[in-house]
């Protein structure tokens, strides 16, 4: 318990020293990651991922994938340059890509590098249903979740090399743990979000769908029909928050969004 303490306590003295902001929630989180290095990581993986991915070759539902991502994307960079954080996405590459596959599935990696699986369009049902998948998912690139879970491990990874002895060996508990988060050789690797962070990207979602001109209203319809898909099986509801949980806080989480929202 003493040693657990002592993490914490690391952890602590970590967080206020490399304190950063999400953009519109305000939520300080522990960044210890250079972002050239979590968004050349998350580059690599992507390339490697499409590489060895099925496209789809359904034109329409691509162009839709496409067209989705763009309008998020845009919404995303003039609401970061209207507060004075284009700097935050200025390095963001965007790709957005539809791959063949029945997982019930999407994301967005570091960077705006995006991918949707075609096995959840037909619970997306209609490019609104995409549009709250997808401000989900952009929505934890924006706020930078994996860097800050890299960085957590990090800062515990350190905190026990520290504890050790083992001062020199920071450089090479670096790597590991982004070896960890994205992999090698084509392995696309994404750590688990927290429920907090879960949280936090459906409320930026929401917002950013509807500065891109899509309804926030429907991401109760998509939300309660993804969850009778059954969460245990779909990997997109592995860490997210319970189906009763979720809707309320949408619900509580519109009004907001709904500010930004023009047909």
């Amino acid at each position: 318990m003493k040693i657990r303490n002592l993490l914490l306590v690391l952890t602590a003295i970590f967080s206020f020293a490399a304190c950063t902001t999400v953009a519109l929630t305000g939520r300080k989180q522990l960044s210890l990651v250079p972002d050239s290095e979590v968004l050349a990581m998350s580059a690599q993986s992507y390339t490697e991922f499409i590489q060895q991915s099925p496209l789809s070759t359904d034109k329409t539902n691509t162009d839709m994938v496409k067209r989705v991502g763009s309008k998020i994307a845009a919404a995303v960079v003039t609401y970061m340059k209207s507060i004075g954080r284009e700097s935050d996405v200025a390095n963001y590459a965007w790709e957005y890509n539809l791959v063949q596959s029945d997982d019930v599935n999407a994301f967005c990696m570091p960077g705006g590098k995006i991918v949707v699986y075609t096995g959840i369009l037909p619970v997306t049902q209609t490019e609104t249903g995409l549009a709250v998948v997808l401000g989900h998912e952009i929505a934890h690139a924006v706020a930078k979740h994996s860097s800050e879970q890299m960085s957590q491990q990090y800062a515990l990874q350190v905190g026990g090399s520290l504890l050790g002895g083992l001062i020199g060996g920071t450089s090479q508990t670096f790597q590991n743990v982004v070896n960890t988060a994205y992999g090698l050789g084509g392995q696309l690797g994404t750590l688990k979000y927290s429920r907090t962070m879960e949280s936090e990207a459906d409320h930026m979602g929401l917002v950013f769908m509807a500065m891109a001109g899509y309804d926030p209203n429907y991401a109760v319809t998509f939300w309660t029909r993804m969850a009778q898909q059954g969460g245990g099986t779909i990997e997109l509801l592995s860490t997210h928050p319970s189906d009763a949980t979720r809707i309320a806080d949408i619900q509580k989480f519109l009004p907001e969004a709904l500010q930004y929202y023009k047909k």
